[in-house]
């Protein structure tokens, strides 16, 4: 039997604890450690940290209540076993994994009930499932949580497209922001365990199935300790009596405050920073960059890029030696990749072409 071949697969049991243990040990760090150890610079949200660690503990918690298939021989117990497993699984893990992927967009803070609303239906299924040890609803729990599944990607996709809009309407720097990748990758993971749930064949499959845990739990952790905190910005503000000011000043106070001091070169700057510097409501400015079919991110950019292409002329005309990963440094960005992104943009050109057609 395939419960025999685990009992005496010696290799398995030592690789199931140490991923129990790594999964525990996850969650200690993300709620004891104060600072950051991945990203120093970063400022990581609690309210993910804390989450995410809960989900950890649950993942730790969940090599535990599998752990009698060990010493149970009798077909009814095992399979017993597997329903109180599915069962605490489908309250814990289950309901978790999707309240951190809600937690890390930091729009809004969305409200986490829908998620035991979700979830309850599940935890019912699987409750009649222990009280019977039968496993006829087994079905319709798989087809109800693939429908959940698509759902939710359906849902996820929209909200990603949201934060993303909200993200260049408000921030100049996208690093440590976005998490449109995070998204994709552990959608594909949770794809795989839930394939291996729902279609456990062969001995291989339970490396499997460890080897995906142990992926989750540390790329989570590194997306936990890289995602910046983006609560620590202030609130949108909402204007009740909102008196017209022309786009032209606007403009100007732009071109005074912005444009002519340089401040667009300031690593990470926030349209709320913005509009303090130029000293108009954040609202205001907001709505100028969206009259002006832009946003806020899009006219930083702007600004970077062209102040790019002024200190390569300039170092290229004085025969200069430079590098472009400095220009680009110079020019507001810490993140060549950003810029070189920005940069293609605005000028249709990677910055190797541009560069080779201004020689």
């Amino acid at each position: 039997m395939f419960e025999q071949h685990i009992r005496e697969d010696i290799l398995f049991c030592m690789f199931y604890a140490g991923v129990a243990t790594l999964s525990m040990i996850a969650s200690i760090y993300l709620l004891l450690r104060r600072g950051n150890a991945f990203a120093p610079g970063i400022t990581t949200s609690v309210r993910l940290r804390r989450w995410t660690a809960a989900l950890f503990a649950a993942l730790s918690l969940s090599h535990v209540w599998y752990v009698p298939i060990l010493y149970t021989k009798a077909v009814n117990d095992v399979k017993h076993v597997y329903f109180i497993g599915g069962l605490l699984d489908s309250m814990t893990v289950f309901p978790l994994a999707i309240i951190v992927l809600l937690t890390m967009l930091q729009d809004r803070r969305r409200p986490l009930w829908p998620v035991g609303v979700m979830a309850a239906p599940l935890v019912a299924g699987m409750s009649f499932t222990v009280a019977r040890s039968s496993d006829t609803l087994l079905p319709l729990l798989y087809v109800y949580l693939l429908i959940l599944g698509v759902g939710f990607i359906v849902y996820m996709l929209r909200a990603l497209r949201q934060y993303g809009r909200w993200l260049r309407d408000n921030y100049a720097d996208l690093e440590h922001k976005e998490v449109w990748q995070s998204f994709a990758v552990l959608a594909s993971i949770l794809l795989l365990f839930g394939i291996y749930i729902i279609d456990t064949v062969g001995p291989i499959y339970i490396y499997v199935v460890q080897v995906i845990e142990m992926v989750l739990v540390c790329y989570l952790l590194w997306r936990v300790e890289t995602l910046s905190d983006l609560s620590i910005q202030q609130p949108q503000v909402m204007v009740t009596e909102v008196t017209a000011t022309a786009n032209d000043e606007i403009a100007l106070l732009l071109k005074e405050h912005c444009v002519d001091t340089r401040l667009y070169l300031q690593h990470d700057l926030t349209l709320q920073q913005l509009a303090k510097a130029i000293g108009i409501n954040r609202y205001y400015l907001s709505q100028y960059f969206s009259r002006q079919g832009t946003t806020y991110n899009a006219y930083i950019n702007g600004l970077r890029i062209d102040y790019f292409v002024r200190l390569y002329h300039e170092a290229a005309s004085a025969q200069r030696p430079f590098t472009t990963k400095q220009l680009a440094y110079d020019s507001g960005y810490r993140s060549y990749s950003t810029f070189s992104l920005a940069f293609k943009q605005r000028t249709g050109q990677n910055v190797t072409s541009w560069m080779r057609n201004h020689n």
